[in-house]
């Protein structure tokens, strides 16, 4: 052929990289991509094309610092180029630099006004930052230059899912769909947000679809699928959950979550050996995952309760559980409410001051804890500090004034203080109330209504008689002669 003699020169070599770097990037093979256009950049260094190509390469596999560095090298060769100037905006946003990201966006507003990207993309910093209504403005600003944008509608939609108005949220992302059916994770995002929704049969329903319509779409998505798990369990349809966790452990078989999950249903199942098996499978795979170790010590103390007296089985447990608590509190669980669980599995294996530490971190991070109140006073209330269990079993009944635990409870440690009247108003009160002849022998969570009416009727007694005492003592006292 005519061509075949033919030698390039070294910028063609660099043209024909370049190019072939944009076909590799067109064809998602990022990593080639990137490779073609480092050898076209070493053969020219200048060229800002280049450069900004290899920045939309590096943000495509989530490299954004490195992209930054290639749109700042570009626009030094290419000043106020918009193009560049929004990709390096965006990727501001993208690593948290929200103050040069507003201060670029803002730099492509006063060279062009009609820009439309600089008040899309704002929409996004600004949710980012909190600052909704400047978020809500840049939307507005951005319709007025094109009202069919399908990416500002789910921009400000996310504003909107961000402030719990879900409702508003599903519109906009609704429109998205409409305007571009093949916006990424467009129907996850309605998705959560039916779910969010949280208004009966319906939005579950529509969540559902959503759920699947983007499945239909991406169908190895793992976020998706895991998220639909957790959807399906709260729904209550537990099998469907197990099929789509065992679906990511089909992808994923590393996937340390899926094995949590599959354990939370085996435990709810009270399956607490396989429940077990799979929470140790996970933390095997991810040995920081919080969540297994509470777990693992619930199994544990299960059935240790139900042993009568001593065993070595029984401080096996009893020792085991203690470990696996003291393993969860070092991944520093920020919930109140799994640090009350934890509390209570300390009172009950005896650790009264680790139970103290983990229910006083709850009610400092939830000061409207009733459960950790309450846990505080049985604690305090085994220590015989009467004083204290009075006091946090009062901050329990003001959260929640009709637990029949916090009343039975304090009525006991008024009685031991001989604060008679009070113990009577709080088992008159315990009583009233309680609606069952039953009582859970041990809980690792609060009860829950069903309170033992014997129970309450001894302590009653108890105090009738205290108070019977008194006024008998009252009456002997006055009988005594005088002394002259």
């Amino acid at each position: 052929m005519v061509f075949e003699d033919m030698t390039f020169g070294p910028y063609e070599k660099g043209e024909l990289k370049a190019q072939r770097a944009f076909e590799l990037y067109e064809n998602g093979k990022m990593t080639q991509a990137l490779s073609e256009l480092e050898t076209a950049l070493e053969i020219n260094p200048s060229n800002s094309s280049w450069h900004f190509n290899k920045g939309l390469t590096l943000d495509a596999i989530n490299r954004f610092d490195d992209a930054i560095n290639e749109y700042e090298i570009s626009l030094q060769l290419s000043p106020n180029d918009l193009e560049i100037l929004n990709s390096l905006a965006v990727d501001y946003t993208r690593t948290g630099q929200y103050d040069l990201a507003i201060a670029t966006f803002e730099q492509i507003q006063q060279l062009d006004t009609k820009f439309e990207p600089c008040y899309c993309n704002r929409i996004i910093t600004y949710t980012e930052m909190g600052q909704h209504d400047l978020a809500e403005q840049m939307f507005y600003l951005a319709q007025q230059i094109n009202p069919d944008c399908a990416l500002c509608y789910y921009n400000i939609g996310n504003s909107l899912f961000a402030r719990g108005r879900y409702a508003e949220a599903i519109r906009c992302w609704l429109r998205t769909a409409e305007l571009e059916p093949t916006h990424p994770e467009i129907n996850y995002r309605i998705a959560q947000a039916y779910w969010s929704e949280s208004d009966g049969d319906e939005s579950r329903l529509r969540a559902r679809e959503h759920f699947l319509a983007e499945l239909r779409t991406n169908p190895g998505d793992i976020d998706v699928i895991f998220d639909f798990g957790l959807f399906l369990l709260e729904v209550g349809d537990i099998e469907s959950a197990k099929e789509k966790f065992n679906r990511i452990l089909e992808i994923t078989p590393d996937s340390a979550a899926a094995l949590f999950y599959l354990g939370e249903i085996a435990f709810d199942s009270a399956d607490y050996e396989q429940a077990a098996e799979l929470f140790n499978q996970a933390l095997k795979k991810d040995n920081t995952l919080k969540g297994p170790r509470y777990r693992l010590a619930q199994c544990a103390l299960v059935e240790w309760p139900k042993e009568k007296g001593k065993s070595s089985k029984q401080q096996v447990k009893k020792d085991g559980a203690k470990d696996y608590l003291l393993a969860e509190l070092r991944v520093s669980s920020v919930d109140a409410d799994v640090l009350v669980s934890m509390g209570s599995m300390f009172l009950a294996i005896g650790d009264l001051d680790y139970a103290t530490h983990c229910l006083l971190r709850a009610v400092d991070i939830d000061s409207a804890n009733a459960d950790g109140y309450y846990y505080l006073g049985l604690v305090s209330a085994i220590k015989g500090a009467f004083e204290d269990a009075v006091e946090f079993f009062a901050h329990a009944l003001d959260i929640r004034p009709e637990d029949v635990s916090a009343l039975r409870d304090s009525a006991a440690i008024y009685l031991a203080m001989g604060r008679l009247a009070d113990a009577a108003e709080r088992i008159k009160k315990a009583r009233s109330l309680a609606v069952d002849d039953s009582f859970a022998e041990f809980t690792l969570e609060p009860s829950e209504g069903l309170e033992d009416r014997s129970q309450l009727k001894a302590i009653e007694s108890r105090v009738w008689l205290a108070q019977i005492t008194e006024q008998i003592k009252d009456f002997l006292c006055r009988l005594r002669p005088r002394k002259a």
